[in-house]
């Protein structure tokens, strides 16, 4: 198609079906995949009329059952003398069906698996909804698999997205709102929220922020999230992605903001909390004594995974003091034939850890595994035997990294924090790992999700708060939701 959508927003249908047909034609002059097909019907007074659509992206069935055959029948000297007027009221049976005359939002709605039919002498054509691609079906997503809860995951059809998360708020208060991102792809980006719930203010920021999006195409959640970040170069994330249609209604119902973007299964959610981070979708799904277990152990686990190596570090080459002596000469006998030092061989062994799991993600998934196998127990053996690293080094360094694997929301956020401790603790001992934990506690109670702090949970400190972050109430005691919300209470007292 020449140009962008743009380039055609003041130009409109001629009504000469011959002149309208060319036009079309040359917009998609080097498009393999239109079909236009001229339709002609003699009862009565001559009607000429032709459909233009996309190959493939229409239900053909569709297409001549609810529009082709009606339009070969009709009975011309019955019409109205708006014959557009009559095919829209009368005659076609297409799921929708709208009338359009600007060449921007007919090129639009082609685009989008809609099929245009042109009418001879009439300046208005009709949209018809006869979208028709295939999608590749509801399943589980790979990367929120749970053992209890609903099995299903969003796709990359929107509007589908949209109908699984109707089925979960199947009340008239869900709003859904369409904006066009994209200069080229001019992607179909939906805004959900519940209309007596959302923050009026933030919901405006999130439009704003939208629409000064000016990139030539959108293919996934993320290009937005770094787009409209208030923290674009934050390690941590400060907007929430889910593949679970259930984990949005659950969002939408505590006041926050969910954007949808066709062609992606990925959801955004805002604004999102540093305790969302250390939840599960699951934790909601079975009992509240387990929730809270899992919760506060990935609590343990994110200082467990960050704090581990640079700790070893430390306490073996500036602070041997802290160790018994039984336990130093374990160690400097295991390093005796070890050729690098333990900053280097800490770091070597974080960075070839980070690359197995990397290589396992990426492999086809019956090989993953094996690999994942082969690579930590078979190389790290042979490592240790071969005296290129010390055991003790292994187990620290894969101690963190399992850790780690309990955090799959701050997997980019834990393996760089991981780094920067290491690093000063290799320079500064003990005093260096401490108060780079106090920054980056610091950092973290300063960061915000529009205009929401993100450690509001914990900031503000109140029975309520805790009864969802830190651990998992029951449902009967969780009588609040969190505080950004204009409307926090969830449950009322009996």
């Amino acid at each position: 198609m020449a140009g962008n959508l743009s380039d055609y927003r003041n130009k409109f249908i001629s009504g000469n079906l011959a002149q309208d047909i060319k036009a079309f034609k040359d917009i998609f002059k080097n498009d393999a995949t239109l079909r236009v097909k001229q339709i002609s019907a003699r009862k009565g007074v001559n009607f000429d009329a032709a459909l233009i659509y996309i190959d493939g992206m229409v239900d053909s069935n569709q297409l001549n059952e609810a529009v082709i055959e009606p339009l070969m029948e009709m009975d011309v000297e019955k019409c109205y003398d708006n014959l557009a007027d009559y095919v829209e009221k009368q005659l076609i049976f297409a799921r929708d069906v709208k009338p359009q005359n600007e060449f921007a939002k007919i090129l639009e709605g082609i685009l989008y698996g809609e099929a245009l039919l042109l009418i001879n002498e009439s300046k208005t054509a009709l949209m018809l909804d006869v979208k028709g691609w295939r999608t590749r079906g509801i399943n589980e997503p790979e990367n929120e698999r749970i053992i209890q809860g609903p099995r299903e995951g969003f796709e990359e059809a929107a509007l589908l997205n949209l109908a699984m998360l109707r089925r979960k708020l199947q009340t008239p208060d869900l709003c859904i709102e369409l904006t066009r991102v994209g200069r080229r792809t001019n992607t179909a980006v939906f805004i959900c929220y519940l209309g007596e719930l959302v923050n009026r203010k933030t919901l405006r920021k999130i439009k704003d922020s939208l629409s000064k999006i000016n990139i030539d195409g959108i293919l996934d959640t993320n290009y937005i999230i770094e787009e409209i970040s208030p923290h674009p170069l934050s390690l941590f994330k400060t907007a929430g992605t889910t593949e679970r249609p259930d984990v949005v209604a659950a969002r939408l119902l505590e006041g926050r903001i969910a954007v949808i973007v066709d062609g992606t299964p990925m959801v955004m959610t805002l604004p999102y909390l540093f305790s969302e981070n250390f939840q599960s979708d699951e934790d909601y799904y079975q009992s509240f004594w387990l929730g809270s277990l899992g919760r506060i152990m990935r609590y343990f686990c994110f200082s467990l995974s960050i704090l581990t190596p640079a700790l070893f570090v430390a306490i073996t080459t500036l602070h041997p003091e802290f160790l018994p002596t039984s336990f130093v000469i374990t160690v400097l006998e295991q390093r005796a034939a070890v050729p690098f030092s333990i900053v280097s061989e800490t770091l070597g062994m974080v960075l070839i850890f980070e690359i197995l799991k990397e290589t396992g993600v990426r492999m086809p998934q019956n090989i993953g595994p094996a690999l994942s196998i082969v690579g930590g127990l078979v190389v790290g053996q042979a490592a240790v035997e071969a005296k290129i690293i010390s055991a003790p080094t292994l187990i620290i360094v894969a101690l963190s990294g399992i850790a780690g694997l309990m955090l799959p929301r701050l997997r980019a956020a834990v393996f760089f924090l991981r780094l920067i401790f290491i690093i000063l603790a290799a320079f500064f001992g003990l005093y260096g790992l401490f108060a780079g934990a106090i920054l980056l506690l610091m950092y973290i109670i300063s960061l915000k999700s529009y205009d929401t702090e993100y450690t509001l949970a914990l900031n503000k400190i109140s029975i309520q708060s805790f009864k969802d972050s830190v651990w998992r109430a029951p449902w009967k005691i969780m009588l609040n939701r969190p505080l950004f919300n204009k409307n926090i209470i969830r449950q009322k007292r009996k």
